[in-house]
C-alpha cells in the first residue's frame, strides 16, 4: 500500500525501522532521479536541492578541520549563547542523558560550541565528525539538525535517510534557531541528536520550546541593561535642551526628550562620536555614555541629498542594505525575512501592498499583520527611504540589488517573483 509523507511521520511514531527503510529508498530514488515512491517532506526536498546544488558527496561527505580549542574558547566568551547555556541544560540535559540523546549548541557559522549529554552517544557522535569545533553548515555536512534549521530559520526534525550523507542515515536529530530579540538575526541552533531508535515525535516541540525560553532569558536581559542606562540618561537629559535620546549600542531606546519616543533609531554598523546623519533625525551630534550612546537632533536637520540604496544579496548568510547620499553612507545586516521584504520592493518599484507582501513571502494574503509588524521594524532604519500604502521605495532613490550567482540561494518563494522591473545584478 503506498504511503503519504503524513503516513510516514505517523510510522517514525509506532515503527522507525520501517520508516527508515521507506525514507532510504525515497532518498537513493530521489538522488538517482529515479521516480521515488513518494515525495520527501518539504523542508527536506528543498534542503537536499541546496547540498546537491553545493556539492556535498551523499556518499562521503566533507568533514572540514576542527577549530582550534583557543578559537572554541574565543566563540564561546563572545557569543550570546553562553548567556542560555543554563536554560538550555535546564530545559534539555537531563531528560537528552536518559532518552540517550545529546544537546549540540552551535554559533551562527554552524560552528559546534558545545556538546554535552549521554556519553555513549558522544563517543558515536565522535565517529561521525559531530565535535567541538566541528562545522556543521548544510552546504558543509549536508542536510542536518544544526545547518539546516540556520538556512530556513525555523525549528528543524531530520530522521534517519532525510540526512543527505549515508553515514548520518542512522542519527535523528531536532534543532531549532535561537535569535536575538533585538534584530531577530541568528546568533546560534541549539540541536538534541542520537540515534536512530531514540526518535519520538515530540522532540521537535521539546527543542523548540527552549530555544524559546532561551530567546526570553535574552530579552528579559536586555530590558535590564535598557533600565541601567535609563539611571545613566536620566541627569544627561534632564541638563540637554532640544531634540534629544539615549540608546543602547544597538539603537534601543533608553531615554528621550523633545521628541516623540521612538522604540529603536538605526545606526551605522561602525559608530564614532561627532556629526553624523542618521535615516530617522537627519544630522545628529553623537557622544559616547556608559553602555550607549547621547545623540542630539540638529534643530534644522540638512536637506537630504539623493540616496543610493545596494540591497547586496550576494552572500546568503551575510545579507545587508547599504545607503548612501551626500551625508556619508552606512550598513546594516539583514535578517533573513527582511532582506526577503526588500528584495520584493526592489523588484517592485510601484509598490506592494501588506496583502500582496503576504502572498509573496508566506503563500497567505491574510497574513498582513505579520508583514505589517515586520515592514514597521525595516521602516525603523530605512525611514523616510520607504513610503507605505502601498510599501515602496522612495522614487528619488537608486535601488540595485546584488544577486547571488545561483537563483537557489535566493529566497524559495520569491525566487521567481522578478518581472520586467527586476533589479540589476552586479557588485554594488
Amino acid at each position: 500500500m503506498a504511503l503519504s509523507p503524513t503516513d510516514v511521520r505517523h510510522l517514525t511514531a509506532v515503527d522507525t525501522r520501517r520508516a527508515a527503510r521507506v525514507l532510504s529508498e525515497v532518498r537513493s530514488a530521489a538522488l538517482s532521479g529515479r521516480p521515488a515512491p513518494l515525495a520527501p517532506r518539504p523542508v527536506i526536498g528543498q534542503s537536499w536541492e541546496r547540498v546537491r546544488r553545493s556539492g556535498v558527496d551523499p556518499d562521503r561527505g566533507l568533514r572540514s578541520g576542527l577549530l582550534p580549542m583557543d578559537e572554541v574558547r574565543r566563540r564561546r566568551e563572545s557569543s550570546a549563547l553562553r548567556h542560555v547555556l543554563p536554560v538550555l541544560r535546564e530545559g534539555l540535559l537531563s531528560v537528552a542523558d536518559v532518552a540517550h540523546h545529546i544537546m549540540v549548541v552551535a554559533d551562527d557559522d554552524g560552528r559546534v560550541l558545545w556538546r554535552e549529554g549521554s556519553a555513549p552517544v558522544l563517543r558515536k557522535a565522535d565517529v561521525l565528525g559531530f565535535e567541538i569545533g566541528a562545522d556543521w553548515r548544510e552546504d558543509v555536512v549536508g542536510t542536518n539538525g544544526v545547518g539546516t534549521p540556520a538556512v530556513t530559520g525555523r525549528p528543524v526534525q531530520v530522521f534517519a535517510s532525510e540526512h543527505f550523507v549515508r553515514s548520518h542515515a542512522t542519527w535523528t536529530c531536532a534543532g531549532a534557531p535561537i535569535t536575538d530579540p533585538r534584530d531577530g538575526r541568528l546568533i546560534g541552533v541549539v540541536d538534541v541528536s542520537g540515534p536512530l531508535e531514540t526518535m519520538h515525535p515530540a522532540t521537535l516541540a521539546w527543542v523548540d520550546s527552549v530555544a524559546k525560553l532561551a530567546e526570553a532569558r535574552l530579552r528579559e536581559m536586555h530590558v535590564r541593561s535598557l533600565e541601567r542606562l535609563r539611571a545613566v540618561a536620566a541627569p544627561v537629559l534632564a541638563r540637554t535642551d532640544g531634540r534629544a535620546l539615549v540608546v543602547d549600542r544597538h539603537g534601543w531606546t533608553a531615554a528621550v526628550t523633545g521628541m516623540p519616543y521612538t522604540e529603536r533609531l538605526a545606526l551605522p554598523k561602525s559608530l564614532s562620536a561627532g556629526l553624523r546623519r542618521l535615516p530617522a533625525l537627519g544630522r545628529c551630534s553623537l557622544e559616547p555614555l556608559a553602555g550607549g550612546w547621547l545623540v542630539r537632533a540638529a534643530d534644522e536637520p540638512a536637506p537630504r541629498a539623493a540616496s543610493r540604496i545596494v540591497l547586496d544579496l550576494g552572500e546568503p548568510r551575510r545579507r545587508s542594505v547599504r545607503v548612501s547620499d551626500g551625508a556619508g553612507s552606512w550598513t546594516r545586516e539583514l535578517s533573513p525575512r527582511h532582506a526577503e521584504l526588500l528584495y520584493l520592493l526592489a523588484v517592485h518599484r510601484a509598490g506592494r501592498s501588506a496583502a500582496d507582501l503576504a502572498r509573496d513571502v508566506f503563500g497567505d494574503p491574510a497574513r498582513t499583520v505579520t508583514v505589517r509588524a515586520e515592514m514597521s521594524r525595516v521602516r525603523r532604519y530605512l525611514g523616510s527611504l520607504l513610503e507605505h500604502r502601498p510599501y515602496r521605495f522612495t522614487e528619488s532613490a537608486e535601488v540595485k540589488v546584488v544577486l547571488p550567482d545561483d537563483s537557489g540561494d535566493l529566497f524559495a518563494r520569491t525566487a521567481t517573483a522578478g518581472t520586467a522591473s527586476a533589479p540589476v545584478r552586479g557588485s554594488g
